[in-house]
């Protein structure tokens, strides 16, 4: 697979773009690898075009050292495979009927949680001459995708039963492992999990090949997690999970990993203006100058995926100085606070997300501003805006 900048829609004329640290991102999994060691398999999720950091983009650099990747749907599987991917991929959303067959056709191996998925397939892979590996997710806890254990025995024999299917592997997913840092809702979920996996593998008669439950905070803070395989999300991008996964990492002691944040959101300055005293700045005139200012409009509003919320709270980076966001953020524009940056200019960089010199603005911070989490700040940055790799090292 051919790495290239990612843009799906246009190709000149990008006033907001997004940097990769492609050394960052293979420093992350070399962290990962590190500490699970080379039995457990390494599965970064890019679903939701990687986390808003370019799934292609992403994929492409980090794919010689993956077992295999996780996705949200059979759209992002197929991409993958078009552009020549040929990693094992787990579909871990839903799959409509429908396009069951170019699953098989696809050979992406999907995490099953109906019976009726379950008959379909094993029609499609008789009528196509097909072998097909699937996964069951066990509900353990989170209630909003998986099969209960009393529920369970049906799936096992169906796809025993079911010539050219065969079980892959046993998941489920963690419903309170990073909010907090009691960990005993998550231990007993691996209890559940673990007499799932006994009445499955006799049920099968043999082990199951790949059991996975870890997620970034789960590999980060429970070893009893790995398993088989380690499913890395939002660690992959060098971001941690939550404050309390890191509060929990300290009190383990030792060093905390060094998670590399793989993310710079950049933009230019279109203008700058000196406004008066008392002059209102924006829709709705919710904010008044209180002094002679000089005002910078950015190129980049809620279109781009700059949050409304960050409206009179956020900051940007100009010449290495935080500039606060003043009036309400527009849809195409947003406007910052330079007076106290000298020499501030048009067409200087500014940025949204990472750093500038010695100062930087996280995930978290924006997260923080806009009463959300990181996963939705980097999610949400507009998948039209070009991915450039950076620092390749490589």
């Amino acid at each position: 697979m051919k790495q290239k900048a990612e843009c799906p829609l246009y190709t000149v004329g990008m006033l907001s773009w997004v940097e990769i640290d492609a050394t960052a991102l293979r420093n992350n999994l070399e962290l990962f690898r590190e500490k699970v060691g080379d039995k457990v398999e390494l599965a970064p999720v890019v679903k939701s075009n990687a986390y808003g950091h370019g799934m292609m983009t992403v994929t492409g650099l980090c794919q010689d050292m993956a077992d295999r990747l996780c996705v949200n749907s059979l759209g992002e599987a197929a991409a993958l495979r078009q552009a020549g991917v040929e990693l094992p991929i787990v579909v871990m959303g839903y799959v409509e009927q429908a396009d069951l067959p170019e699953l098989v056709s696809l050979d992406i191996q999907p995490v099953v949680t109906s019976l009726e998925t379950l008959d379909r397939l094993a029609g499609e892979v008789v009528r196509q001459a097909r072998t097909l590996k699937v996964h069951l997710k066990v509900e353990t806890g989170t209630h909003r995708q998986g099969v209960p254990l009393r529920e369970l025995q049906p799936f096992v024999l169906k796809i025993k039963a079911s010539p050219g299917l065969e079980l892959e592997g046993l998941s489920t997913h963690y419903a309170n492992i990073e909010d907090t840092t009691d960990h005993s809702f998550a231990m007993a979920q691996i209890a559940t999990f673990g007499a799932a996996r006994k009445a499955v593998e006799g049920w099968l008669g043999k082990p199951v090949p790949v059991c996975h439950t870890a997620c970034s905070a789960a590999t980060l803070l429970l070893k009893e997690t790995h398993m088989d395989l380690v499913r890395i999300g939002i660690a992959l991008y060098g971001l941690w999970p939550s404050r309390e996964t890191l509060v929990s990492c300290r009190e383990e002691g030792g060093d905390l990993p060094d998670l590399r944040p793989v993310m710079t959101w950049k933009s230019r300055i279109a203008q700058v203006r000196s406004v008066e005293e008392g002059s209102y700045i924006g829709y709705g005139c919710t904010y008044r100058t209180t002094r002679e200012s000089k005002i910078a409009v950015l190129p980049v509003g809620y279109n781009e995926g700059y949050d409304r919320r960050l409206s009179g709270t956020g900051h940007v980076l100009v010449r290495g100085r935080r500039a606060p966001v003043r009036g309400r953020v527009c849809m195409n524009m947003t406007m910052v606070d330079v007076t106290d940056i000298p020499g501030a200019a048009l067409e200087d960089e500014a940025v949204l997300l990472g750093a500038q010199h010695d100062e930087q603005i996280s995930a978290g911070q924006l997260a923080g501003w806009c009463g959300t989490i990181a996963y939705e700040v980097v999610t949400r940055v507009n998948p039209t805006l070009p991915r450039i790799v950076v620092n390749p090292g490589h």
